[in-house]
């Protein structure tokens, strides 16, 4: 298996797709969920893409899909290293063929190629670190996905396994400087072994799911602690509101795909 030299490198653009009519109807066991106001969501969404847009990144926008309710998590059609993107299987069949717009505008700048049955992968479960990446066998990605993953991108992949849990990157995400933000549970796991971990704190979980761009880490508004912990690290903090994502158990990293 020919292993690519630099995995961890910069990222150029930002491939991205607002919030549809559906959203409201979206996969979550949220307590708040009912509560999910589209427009605000749209207002929200509209910053985070200025924001991107802000840091340097193209923001390629795919045309709203009011098919599905969960269209706007772009990260979790695919995984890409390089000039291949592996397209992923999603695991819940509400969301399979939210990836066909994905496809086909990935085409233009990349080889692609599928996961096909029995594996899933969502990119929710995949960190890109270095010259490896971390992935989740978790309720969304299974061993089989992992293993085509592995394969078709031609890089290694070490994988945290936690059936419990829905996405790898609600719990743990790669800043840079070979730093981690994870919680306090995720930090400990042997992958994570020998890099720095700033563990936030139970009450902020939710800010585990954390975006960088350059130097610059993207933390949900609202976690103050975190938010703290990382400015020491010496990153620029921006905070944005992610208040209706939340909602449906999407963060940061779940509205883009860069690449």
């Amino acid at each position: 298996m020919v292993i690519q030299e630099v995995l961890v490198v910069s990222r150029t653009r930002a491939l991205v797709r607002e919030p549809g009519k559906l959203f409201p109807k979206c996969i979550s066991s949220h307590p708040m969920r009912q509560t999910i106001d589209v427009k605000k969501a749209r207002a929200q969404h509209r910053a985070y893409c200025d924001m991107l847009s802000e840091l340097g990144l193209e923001v390629i926008h795919l045309p709203r899909d009011d098919r599905f309710a969960d269209s706007c998590f772009a990260e979790d059609t695919a995984v890409i290293v390089g000039q291949k993107a592996l397209i992923c299987r999603l695991a819940k069949t509400s969301r399979q063929g939210e990836e066909e717009a994905i496809e086909a505008m990935l085409q233009q700048y990349l080889s692609t190629s599928r996961v096909i049955a029995p594996g899933t992968v969502e990119g929710g479960d995949v960190i890109h670190h270095q010259k490896t990446l971390i992935c989740g066998i978790t309720q969304r990605t299974n061993r089989s996905g992992a293993q085509q993953m592995e394969k078709y991108l031609e890089v290694p992949v070490e994988t945290i396994e936690n059936s419990q849990i829905i996405h790898l990157k609600s719990h743990v995400t790669y800043l840079s400087r070979n730093t981690f933000v994870a919680t306090k549970s995720m930090a400990q796991h042997p992958v994570l072994k020998g890099f720095k971990a700033l563990i936030v704190p139970d009450e902020e979980r939710y800010a585990a799911n954390t975006l960088t761009i350059g130097d610059t880490v993207l933390i949900p508004k609202g976690y103050p602690q975190t938010k703290s912990l990382i400015d020491k690290a010496g990153f620029t903090v921006v905070t944005l509101d992610m208040s209706e994502f939340a909602k449906c158990e999407g963060a940061l990293t779940c509205l883009s795909l860069l690449f």
